[in-house]
């Protein structure tokens, strides 16, 4: 129950914590079906909260999320299906991601600019075509000044 008030636990977690305890196997998974019966652990509302915040706090693409749900322990088609639900716009993440990072490697090389940024890209679990294009396509806008604020002289 401590473990639970700390954060939310998937069910492979939840009886990992209790093989560290020493409780019977018998009686851990008593303890594991009345969890599940009470709503205490729901490995597919948790893996829709982690996909939501991976989304829209981390900027993270499919990769990154299906691996983060697997090492919560979260079976393979409840990712399946979450990851299934999520709208087909990881162009437009990595995108919105390549832009907010962009303008701050203005002052490096073109080369260089572009094998950080794909890094970060491929952290967030973007990958291949979709990182390449993104990142381009930020460096791009960012070195021609686009979305930015330019102060001319009036006389």
């Amino acid at each position: 129950m401590r473990k639970l008030r700390g954060k939310q636990l998937s069910v492979s977690e939840a009886r990992t914590v209790l093989r560290m305890t020493d409780v019977d196997r018998d009686v851990a998974e008593s303890i594991i079906d009345e969890f599940l019966h009470r709503g205490y652990l729901d490995d597919r509302t948790l893996a829709e909260l982690l996909v939501t915040s991976g989304v829209e706090r981390k900027g993270q693409g499919r990769i990154a999320l299906s691996r983060s749900l697997s090492q919560r322990g979260i079976p393979r088609d409840i990712v399946d299906d979450v990851l299934g639900e999520l709208p087909d716009d990881d162009a437009e993440r990595a995108l919105d991601y390549a832009r907010s990072k962009a303008s701050s490697m203005s002052g490096l090389e073109p080369d260089t600019a572009l094998r950080r940024l794909l890094g970060q890209l491929a952290r967030r679990g973007y990958g291949g075509s979709v990182a390449m294009n993104a990142a381009r396509t930020a460096l791009r806008e960012a070195g021609s000044g686009r979305g930015s604020v330019r102060f001319v002289d009036s006389d």
